[in-house]
């Protein structure tokens, strides 16, 4: 065969012998690859029987899931010590051990709410608890820590490095407390705690009118960097609604810090008047169309409108009876506070926790929150007070005052209101 043949040729056939190389080409890299693939995975199984790599891999497993964890409570209501241990995965006996040991402090006899307490957990060893941390004040906390492995426990008193502040705050209500509050810069805890103390002879909704005023006096704490970590007591507190002062001061009694007019009367009563904050009354007690049945039905309760999530109060101290679902009234919660008075809250989106049946709630604990469940049109609380027995309007009901300070106590009130006043006359001409 000629050269000038042979070119003809591979020239005829240039594309099907490039395709040919191709392929070729094509079957040796897939081959080496395969190849090269087994001999990575044998080296690689070989290097998971080093005794070294397994070491490595078992070290950065245990850094996955690190030896110490810490579980925090904030104490509510209710809470006892051990309620809090028995939320812990330990044993009996450690439990009686841990409480053994520290009940020799008596801290932990008397827990108050809003308590901040914490457990760090060994999750490599049968002891589990090996540090317990009591908060006692905004700026102190005691330490316990186990010593080894041995069942005692030592304690420091830790101080915590925290400026205590005395704020200052008035401002004229333009369209709701809440916002004007906030347009202040008045951290939401205090506010809520704000509209709690006066929700015993304020309504809300009807006795505050635009241009009302507020002035407030309370606690803040904070880091050497100026930030507030937390907030304290309402020291004092004034509503001026439609001119007329509301004025409150904080006093210590033997039961704790409670507010009381100028006149030394605790604004306490058996039943708040509102158990919900920042709600429109919706539906009065009394004869109505129902707004699902269509025909007029007496309505047994007073409705509260307000957006979904927003939290209700126990209304008064006493022992949660229900806490389920109530057929038409949704998730429900009944408290019996004394012989005479009994309230109920419906339609209900959940419970707060811990609200069971034979649950003891204080005035003001946070029970439940706004929903829509059972025969509702939309969120609201549906609220209920019975009084022997009988159903009758919250809303005009009238109420048993609070105490009054006498003796010893009105003196100290006096002294203690004094110094708020003064305190107040200097925060407003900026000399404190």
């Amino acid at each position: 065969m000629t050269n000038d043949r042979i070119n003809k040729l591979i020239k005829n056939n240039i594309y099907l012998i490039v395709l040919i190389i191709l392929i070729f080409i094509s079957i040796f890299s897939t081959n080496y690859f395969l190849l090269y693939k087994k001999n990575q995975e044998t080296k690689l199984l070989d290097s998971f029987d080093n005794i070294f790599l397994n070491k490595t891999l078992n070290l950065i497993i245990e850094n996955l899931n690190p030896r110490f964890t810490s579980k925090n409570f904030k104490v509510e209501q209710g809470d006892t010590f051990e309620k809090l241990l028995n939320d812990l995965n330990i044993t009996e006996n450690e439990k009686d051990i841990v409480i053994s040991n520290l009940s020799k402090f008596k801290l932990i006899n008397k827990l108050f709410k809003g308590q901040n307490i914490s457990f760090k957990m060994d999750n490599n060893n049968s002891v589990k608890i090996v540090e317990v941390s009591i908060e006692q004040t905004k700026t102190k906390k005691y330490v316990f820590y186990r010593i080894d492995n041995l069942n005692q426990f030592k304690f420091k008193e830790v101080s915590k490095d925290l400026k205590r502040e005395v704020v200052f705050k008035e401002s004229e209500i333009t369209n709701s407390l809440y916002s004007s509050a906030i347009n202040e810069g008045i951290q939401p805890n205090i506010i809520i705690e704000f509209a709690r103390v006066y929700g015993f002879q304020i309504d809300f909704q009807r006795d505050i009118w635009k241009n009302d005023r507020f002035q407030i006096i309370y606690e803040t704490f904070s880091d050497p960097n100026q930030k507030i970590l937390d907030t304290g007591n309402i020291l004092y507190a004034n509503l001026i609604l439609q001119g007329k002062e509301n004025d409150l001061y904080i006093f210590k009694t033997k039961d704790g810090f409670e507010h009381f007019d100028a006149a030394g009367k605790s604004i306490k009563k058996s039943l708040m008047k509102t158990p919900i904050n920042g709600a429109r009354l919706s539906s009065s007690f009394g004869m109505r169309k129902h707004p699902i049945l269509g025909y007029n039905k007496m309505h047994l309760g007073t409705d509260f409108a307000a957006p979904m999530g927003t939290p209700v109060m126990a209304s008064g101290s006493g022992t949660v009876t229900r806490a389920k679902w109530c057929g038409g009234g949704g998730n429900c919660i009944k408290i019996k506070h004394n012989s005479t008075y009994e309230t109920i809250y419906a339609h209900l989106k959940n419970f707060a926790r811990g609200i069971v049946k034979g649950k003891k709630v204080r005035q003001g604990d946070i029970i439940g929150y706004v929903g829509s469940t059972g025969m509702s049109t939309g969120p609201h609380l549906h609220y209920e007070v019975i009084v022997n027995g009988k159903k009758v309007n919250s809303q005009t009901l009238k109420l048993p005052s609070g105490k009054i300070l006498k003796g010893k106590y009105r003196k100290l009130f006096e002294t203690n209101k004094i110094k708020l006043d003064v305190l107040k006359s200097e925060k407003i001409i900026g000399l404190n």
